[in-house]
């Protein structure tokens, strides 16, 4: 198994980049976050899952050790495959995933398309035990997200822009209006 990659960023496509190494061009599907921090013809490192099925080999990376072992519990649930698991990991930072699940918090994975409330609640279940106790801090800054989301979503932000900037906020802010306001300045840095 391809346990984790180095090489120079050959081409950026959505959903995925190639990845040229040792004059093989291997094609790493990822997150949006890890794959916007790209840029051809610069050095990228990777921590990957090849995903072997009957008719394809495909390749996941990850920025971090952490996100690639996540993703690897995401499959251990019955249902979820990799294309599921990677827009799982989309959604929000591990750790607030992590605290999503190990608070009983279903709903929060039901944003991920493919994923309802069933579903949400199989990983819920299959996965409490497994992700750990999470700090107080995460667990407040998952229901000030749910807040903020909404808000963002009534002020005429995407579902993708709003959870994208959610994830950039640091999860020392906590609060729902306090975090809509760290997400907006991120928002309105971009411009």
């Amino acid at each position: 198994m391809i346990g984790r990659l180095e090489g120079e960023v050959s081409a950026l496509r959505p959903g995925f980049c190639i990845l040229s190494v040792g004059g093989v061009g291997y094609r790493v599907a990822g997150t949006r976050e890890a794959l916007a921090s790209l840029k051809v013809g610069e050095r990228a490192a990777f921590w990957t899952y090849l995903a072997v099925r009957e008719d394809a080999l495909d390749l996941y990376g990850f920025k971090t050790e952490n996100e690639q072992h996540f993703f690897e519990m995401l499959l251990s649930v019955p249902g979820i495959g990799p294309k599921s698991a990677l827009a799982i990991l989309d959604l929000a930072l591990v750790e607030t995933l992590r605290s999503a699940i190990a608070s009983g918090n279903a709903s929060y994975l039901t944003k991920v398309s493919g994923i309802g409330k069933k579903t949400a609640e199989k990983i819920v279940v299959e996965l409490r035990d497994k992700v750990g106790a999470s700090a107080e801090g995460v667990e407040r800054s998952l229901s000030g997200d749910e807040e903020a989301l909404e808000a963002m979503r009534a002020l005429g932000y995407s579902h993708a822009e709003a959870r994208e900037a959610l994830r950039k906020v640091p999860t020392e802010v906590v609060g729902g209006s306090a975090r809509l306001r760290e997400a907006l300045r991120i928002l309105g840095s971009r411009s």
